[in-house]
């Protein structure tokens, strides 16, 4: 035979082989159960999740590098939950610093009615208290402790309904206290405020917009100016214009106190400074 012909037979036989071993691996296919086919679709993707833990591949070390996958899995999944844990902390102390800034300094303001003869003395009937941003912390009506002789109505917006199943004084008193502990206090003539509430607060912590000289020398020459007159000058807002409300005047005289903040406590750094 020559060499060509043996050449084509050696072609031949490796032709009918491939076939053969085709025809086999299709019927080995076809004659396994669904559920081998389901056991060996899982043992291919365990062998793909597994690390390799091959004794002859460790040596004498094979249990250490079958716990090496483990360990690396666990410290994966910690790091990936401490690092988010450690964002969301990080943004809540955030909220937390922005809050506590904004709730820093707190405007008060109080509308009372009268009591007595002609209604001449004054008694607490509605507070409010508002943050940096005007954000309302609190706003209540008091129980009248006295007889009500003059509601005042024109000018402080309380009637009858509004105090007589108000809270109780000493509650609300309570309340006030407790908020304005260690913070700075704005408003408009809070001496008489402070009065009405039977409460004091560190001269050091108010900030009085019916006192600051600067602004009174230059909105009324000197003299006490209006929280109405100052509004107007300083934050061009006219309020007031009809029955007075203790949130909208406690909100005035923090948009001053704002506007103004920054000479203002240079100015008492200085007064300090001379003492």
């Amino acid at each position: 035979m020559s060499s060509a012909q043996r050449q084509k037979q050696f072609d031949l036989n490796r032709g009918r082989n491939a076939t053969v071993s085709e025809k086999t691996k299709t019927m080995n296919t076809n004659s396994s159960s669904p559920g081998q086919r389901k056991l060996q679709i899982s043992m291919e993707r365990l062998q793909v999740q597994q690390p390799n833990i091959n004794r002859r591949a460790a040596g004498s070390n094979w249990q250490a590098a079958a716990a090496t996958g483990t360990e690396n899995q666990k410290h994966t999944a910690q790091t990936g939950n401490g690092d988010a844990n450690a964002a969301l902390t990080k943004s809540a102390r955030a909220r937390l610093k922005r809050k506590a800034q904004r709730n820093r300094i707190l405007a008060m303001d109080c509308e009372m009615v009268g009591v007595g003869f002609n209604g001449q003395d004054d008694m607490l009937a509605r507070v409010s208290i508002v943050n940096k941003v005007g954000e309302v912390l609190l706003d209540k009506h008091v129980k009248p402790r006295e007889p009500v002789t003059d509601y005042r109505t024109s000018i402080s917006g309380i009637r009858p309904h509004d105090i007589e199943n108000a809270e109780e004084f000493k509650d609300v008193q309570d309340e006030v206290v407790k908020l304005l502990h260690g913070k700075i206090l704005v408003g408009h003539a809070l001496r008489n405020d402070l009065a009405v509430l039977s409460i004091k607060h560190p001269v050091a912590q108010i900030r009085d917009t019916s006192r600051y000289k600067p602004l009174c020398k230059l909105v009324s020459n000197g003299h006490t100016p209006s929280l109405k007159r100052l509004t107007l000058a300083v934050l061009g807002q006219e309020i007031q214009t009809g029955e007075h409300n203790s949130v909208e005047d406690a909100r005035a005289a923090m948009g001053i106190y704002n506007r103004i903040a920054a000479d203002w406590e240079k100015y008492l750094e200085k007064r300090q400074h001379h003492k």
